[in-house]
């Protein structure tokens, strides 16, 4: 056991991982990721249990000291420490707002994409119901939420809301902060309806007229944009696959794009061979890139430092007549085709390849499928060459319609 006065606590920093007993049942813990922080050990109903009581570097020795020996007192009353610094946090909980930061938490460590829940609570659901007390939420006030969304044009987005609050205030009710909840009698039939599978596609003259009305606005649809759009109907990847690469994913000499399993959708990579069209625009992006570690850096101050998860819809939205939040919308530039999503050229590069008649197999490859059925488990084989060959030959019928 360790005194407090003579212990090194850099030195077992630089160490690495490790407990140390400082006696008194406080703990200076190094774990293997993350900050070094002080903890209390203490036993309660012939259970161990360990508590932190702050980060070292935001809590000086003495007071890590102190703090144990408070601990001490409270456990020798009959308090469980760790039970009443949770109910502390709870009688924090009163508002609508608290609650979800709350119930956020465990989705940070749950979920693959936090971000969703989170943002459709601050765009949908906060402006909403964020500052009401919890007490004051009714149904009333879910209904006017998921009818606010829907008559938005947004039936998808109305009911992920739904499914959200459902699950905020079941979090409430667990933590006995809410006897009910307001949001359990509502189903998809009173939000945005059943979903119907997508099947929206760009048909080749669809692409033509969409990359030569791009063109033409040229100060509301950036160059960057314009190649986003060209090499995702090219490439068939994802949005979030290609707005968030880096360029040491890329070998330019070699003509290969390397989809590391971290950033993959289905955690799965893949090598994707880059045409010499495709060379051309991801070299124009590099000088236009101006050093950044990303293909397509934020051009705006905010917390993502790639292009924004939004920013490829709202300017393809912006070109068919509608800007969210502008009470004085833009002109309808797109005429009478059917609006689409970035996520339909995924469908159109899918499309296309079997247009041009690329072989069934070798297309869902493309898009990173994984084979179905018995095949799928014993055919491990990647289809490297033919890909490129497939993904030459598109890009090749994009180029004559993209480049000028």
């Amino acid at each position: 056991m360790a005194s407090l006065e003579d212990t090194d606590f850099a030195e077992l920093i630089r160490n690495g991982e490790s407990r140390t007993s400082l006696g008194d049942g406080l703990y200076f813990v190094v774990p293997k990721r993350g900050q070094a922080y002080w903890a209390f050990r203490y036993v309660l109903h012939k259970k161990r249990k360990l508590m932190t009581l702050g980060k070292y570097q935001e809590m000086l020795p003495r007071d890590a000291r102190e703090e144990a020996i408070l601990k001490a007192r409270e456990i020798r009353t009959g308090i469980d420490p760790i039970r009443a610094r949770k109910k502390a946090m709870q009688e924090n909980i009163h508002t609508v707002n608290t609650l979800f930061e709350d119930w956020h938490k465990g989705n940070v460590r749950r979920l693959k994409y936090p971000e969703i829940p989170e943002r459709v609570y601050r765009k949908d659901i906060a402006p909403h119901i964020g500052e009401f007390l919890l007490s004051q939420v009714t149904a009333r006030d879910i209904r006017n939420i998921i009818e606010a969304i829907t008559a938005s044009g947004r039936p998808t987005v109305s009911n992920d809301a739904l499914a959200y609050c459902k699950q905020l205030f079941n979090h409430g009710i667990k933590l006995d902060l809410v006897g009910a909840n307001p949001a359990a009698a509502f189903n998809v039939s009173d939000a945005g309806g059943i979903e119907k599978s997508k099947v929206r596609h760009l048909t080749i003259e669809e692409v033509t007229h969409f990359f030569n009305v791009a063109y033409e606005n040229s100060d509301s649809f950036s160059r960057e944009n314009y190649i986003a759009i060209s090499l995702l109907i090219c490439l068939g990847v994802r949005k979030s696959e290609l707005v968030e690469a880096k360029w040491s994913e890329f070998d330019l000499p070699k003509r290969i794009w390397f989809l590391p399993n971290e950033r993959s959708k289905t955690g799965v990579g893949i090598s994707i061979p880059l045409s010499e069209t495709v060379i051309e625009w991801i070299q124009e992006l590099q000088v236009r890139a101006c050093d950044s570690e990303y293909i397509f850096p934020n051009r705006r101050a905010g917390k993502a430092p790639h292009m924004g998860k939004d920013t490829l819809n709202r300017a393809i939205t912006k070109l068919f007549g509608h800007e969210a939040g502008k009470k004085k919308q833009p002109l309808n530039l797109m005429g009478k085709m059917n609006h689409f999503t970035v996520h339909d050229l995924r469908r159109t590069c899918r499309t296309l390849l079997a247009k041009q008649g690329t072989l069934g197999h070798v297309a869902e490859r493309c898009l990173n499928h994984k084979l179905k059925g018995i095949e799928g488990i014993y055919n491990q084989h990647d289809y490297f060459d033919e890909r490129k060959e497939a993904l030459d030959q598109l890009s090749l019928t994009i180029a004559n319609i993209v480049n000028r």
